[in-house]
């Protein structure tokens, strides 16, 4: 009965890994669309969080706030800073500029290598790790060449989204040093404190956009990339753990890709999809050899934008 129960559950988390997959594939392009029509990224932002906070309100409400105030004021803003409200408007900043595959290829390659260079002060690194971030450092300078000898504006938006990388990277190595929950509801609750401010003073384009493209953004970005993919992420790291969980990484561009050709008409070129392939093999690679311990399940799954 064991094997049988484990079984299952080993299926279920499999379908919970494409899910995620899904979701964010699904989150890139949309974010990109709604930007290239009506939306700015600071409506991006504050659908996003609109949308997470409305999940996340109740459950700090019924847990309490004292839960949410065991983390400190000083933690959860610094907290906030690096992957809260700032980091979905970099990555859709980003994403005025680039193309929704840039940024689903590049956000997760860049955490993964970050990742690894914070995690040199803390551990020696294995070779597997070694040649992983290597094979992924490969990937990404091929990625960005045909923007840096072409269009300067692409460029502009693939250092965005390495930079992204690098934020949410210092995060997740906070949270493991912290230690403290719930540091997710937090960080959301926190990010929703400046929303009437970017609604008065930020540029917006709420006003020409339809109801149906709003409501969907919520759903979207707030609902299921804020909040579903993090419960998702969590539910495979529970059965399968981090290193598993860490494997579906890998096929978020490749599925952003797909269906960024058939949504916005964004084909990328035939060396970039090659960049992909790389970048890919580096994380699954990477992943293969970390360790599967209870510290990493401090470290949420990386959000899109």
């Amino acid at each position: 009965m064991a094997d049988v129960r484990d079984t299952g559950n080993t299926r279920l988390a499999v379908i919970a890994g494409l899910a995620m997959i899904a979701i964010y594939a699904a989150q890139f392009v949309a974010a990109r669309f709604s930007l290239r029509e009506h939306l700015t990224a600071t409506d991006m932002a504050a659908l996003r969080f609109a949308g997470a906070g409305a999940v996340f309100l109740p459950i700090v409400w019924r847990c309490g706030l004292a839960t949410m105030t065991a983390l400190g004021w000083r933690r959860g803003l610094t907290l906030a800073a690096l992957a809260g409200l700032p980091y979905p408007l970099i990555i859709n900043w980003g994403l005025t500029h680039a193309p929704a595959a840039h940024a689903a290829a590049l956000c997760p390659a860049s955490i993964v290598f970050f990742s690894f260079l914070l995690s040199l002060f803390r551990e020696s690194a294995s070779r597997r790790r070694i040649v992983g971030v290597a094979t992924i450092i490969a990937g990404l300078l091929l990625f960005i060449a045909p923007a840096r000898t072409g269009a300067g504006d692409v460029l502009f938006g693939d250092l965005l989204f390495v930079g992204s990388g690098a934020m949410f990277s210092t995060y997740a190595v906070l949270v493991q040093r912290w230690r403290v929950e719930p540091v997710t509801a937090s960080v959301v609750l926190l990010s929703c404190l400046p929303l009437p401010l970017l609604y008065v003073f930020a540029p917006s384009g709420l006003h020409a956009a339809a109801g149906a493209e709003i409501a969907s953004q919520i759903v979207i970005q707030g609902l299921l990339a804020g909040a579903a993919a993090m419960f998702l992420y969590t539910y495979i790291v529970d059965q399968l753990g981090s290193q598993a969980a860490s494997l579906f990484l890998p096929g978020v561009p490749i599925a952003t890709v797909m269906v960024g050709m058939v949504v916005l008409g964004e084909t990328p070129l035939a060396i970039q999809c090659v960049a992909i392939a790389i970048m890919a093999a580096g994380m699954g690679y990477s992943a293969m050899g970390r360790r599967s311990t209870r510290e990493n399940l401090a470290v949420p799954a990386p959000a899109g934008s």
